[in-house]
């Protein structure tokens, strides 16, 4: 049996990441922060489904910025592959907390990488890159795996920092190593506060009578939205090739904030979105990157990956999932 270690595993990509790994057999290991909190709600319904396929997760504290921990664990794990999703990841935060953006995100990257280095260099390693790496770059879109990164954010910067140590150390100490860029990946379990899932989550409070307003920032940015889902079968695809590389995973579709916004209200029955919505200054960035596409041409060819769910589906999933956690709350408050 494959052991997989997951930093992160108790978010978006984490916990699906997890459910797959488990189908396929996987011993799954997590890493996750103490914290006075518990903060494991994305996987908790894999503990209590009794006929969930394959064993279940076993957690394990530590944090990114601390390398005695992380090399412990590796060392008592031993895994096969780990998946580097941890992360500082929301890119308005990271203007207000630069410096743990860049430890967290940056570092701790390093620090998982010198760990497997140091421990046992045949560990395959996966880490999560992102679109935002892109920023406004000079040449034409779609991005691809050639296009130069122009980061503009702390965390878009800190992710250029992790990927090009993933890829010195894959050509440095001959490390089975792949960065897979990843464009925005939205789904019901996004963060709260991640613009997508705030619009879907606003829209059912609205229609439930629990909120009459949604703020949102600036409407105009173009986003690449993929499914969750689909895409960590493209990190699990990427360290069972032959060799390390580094992948796009997108649509090659784009959308502004603004069609999101009325392609949730139009599908939740709302009529005008313009009658909910306010734009508030705060949620808007020092410095905006305004365009992003991909290119996933080569996780196509080489991966044999390709997204399925796409822009539309993607909305009505993510909406009729919070109007659902709506009234199911409300029940039980009633109840």
């Amino acid at each position: 049996m494959k052991k997989a270690l997951i930093t992160g595993i108790t978010g978006q990509d984490g916990s699906y990441l997890a459910e797959f790994l488990l189908a396929k057999d996987y011993a799954v290991h997590g890493l996750i922060r103490r914290a006075s909190t518990f903060n494991t709600g994305r996987i908790d319904h894999i503990y209590k489904d009794q006929h969930a396929v394959g064993t279940k997760p076993i957690l394990h504290y530590g944090d990114l910025s601390d390398a005695g921990s992380l090399s412990s664990l590796i060392q008592k794990i031993q895994p096969d592959e780990i998946y580097h999703l941890g992360a500082q990841s929301h890119v308005r935060v990271s203007f207000d907390t630069p410096e743990y953006t860049a430890d967290i995100t940056g570092l701790g990257t390093v620090r998982v990488l010198e760990a497997i280095r140091s421990i046992n260099p045949n560990i395959k390693f996966y880490q999560a890159s992102s679109s935002e790496m892109f920023g406004n770059p000079q040449s034409p879109p779609p991005y691809h795996e050639g296009t130069p990164f122009n980061p503009q954010s702390p965390y878009g910067c800190a992710k250029v920092l992790a990927y090009h140590t993933t890829k010195n150390y894959r050509n440095a100490y001959s490390l089975f190593a792949c960065n897979g860029i990843l464009f925005n990946h939205e789904s019901p379990r996004r963060g709260e506060t991640f613009v997508t899932r705030k619009v879907t989550r606003g829209i059912a409070r609205i229609k439930a009578g629990l909120e009459q307003k949604l703020y949102l920032g600036n409407l105009d940015a173009k986003r690449d939205w993929g499914y969750a889902p689909e895409y960590v079968e493209a990190m699990w695809l990427m360290l069972q090739q032959e060799q390390p590389d580094d992948y796009v995973i997108a649509t090659g579709e784009t959308h502004s904030i603004k069609e999101f916004v009325e392609e949730a209200f139009r599908h939740a029955g709302l009529g005008d979105w313009r009658t909910f919505v306010e734009i508030d200054e705060r949620y808007k960035r020092p410095s905006e990157v305004h365009l992003l596409i991909g290119d996933a041409s080569k996780a196509k060819q080489k991966l044999g990956w390709e997204p399925r769910v796409k822009f539309t589906e993607l909305v009505k999933i993510m909406v009729d999932a919070d109007e659902e956690a709506i009234r199911n709350q409300l029940n039980g408050v009633i109840h």
